[in-house]
Formats: C-alpha cells, structure tokens, sequence
C-alpha cells in the first residue's frame, strides 16, 4: 500500500494480495483520521460481504472467491466509544457482470484498490442502539 495526503483527501492505492479493511484501519490510525467518507474501486479475489436481518439483530454473511471487479466500495469512517470504528459496503461483479454485495467484512485484493478517503473536520461518535442491535451515529 502507498498513499499521499492532499488537502483533507488520502489517495490510496491497495495491492495485490492485501486485505482492504486492514489496510483502511492501517491508514485511518495513522492519520487519526476521525470522520471521513469512503469510496473506492479495484479487483478483488475474495471477499466476505453480509446482509444484517433486524429482526434476528446479526448479519448474515456470504464468501466468494474468483474474478471480480468491486463496481462500488463505499463507506464511513468514525469513532465509537473514541475509538476507530469503520462501515463500509461493498458491490462487485464476476466476469458474466453479475454483482453482489453487502456490509463489507474483509476482501481480498486480486490486482489493485484506488481509494479516496474524504477526511471531515469533526466528530461523530456511534451508540448501540437496542431496538435494532446496530451501531447508529451519535451526535453530541
């Protein structure tokens, strides 16, 4: 991973066989980076992507493994309990163009990842939320 610092914009690029979601909390710590917008394109081998059902309060999660294109990586970056905190989804498609996608757990880099992590000048805390079993923002 290599990545340069414009303005309140990191410019990353992820490669071959690196993990993004470790990378992501790798830069984000780096920078304290403490509110942000994420997105981000590439190829991925692998990933592990689910679908949250409230009324169960989990996440259902599904593995792929072969040749995809991540044809959207969107996200956040904040704080829970002061600490890193990311969420981020995922859409990829295999090589007849069919996509699937979800809540991002991990994925794999088959070939490269552009990100662009769009820094915000504040904070946003999460909080449990008991009704649904998620992390919601918390505005102070």
């Amino acid at each position: 991973m290599e990545y340069r610092k414009f303005n309140n914009v990191l410019v990353i690029r992820m490669d071959r066989g690196e993990e993004i979601m470790e990378k992501l909390k790798e830069v984000a710590l780096k920078e304290n980076v403490r509110l942000a917008n994420v997105n981000a394109l590439g190829a991925v081998d692998e990933f592990t992507v689910g679908a949250y059902d409230v009324l169960e309060k989990k996440y259902n999660s599904n593995t792929f493994k072969g040749v995809y294109e991540i044809v959207s990586l969107t996200g956040s970056i904040n704080t829970m309990n002061g600490e890193y905190y990311s969420h981020i989804h995922m859409a990829a498609a295999d090589e007849k163009g069919q996509t699937v996608g979800g809540h991002l757990n991990s994925a794999r880099i088959s070939a490269t990842c552009e990100m662009f992590i769009y820094i915000v000048d504040g904070e946003v805390d999460r909080f449990k939320d008991e009704s649904t079993g998620l992390n919601l923002f918390k505005f102070n």
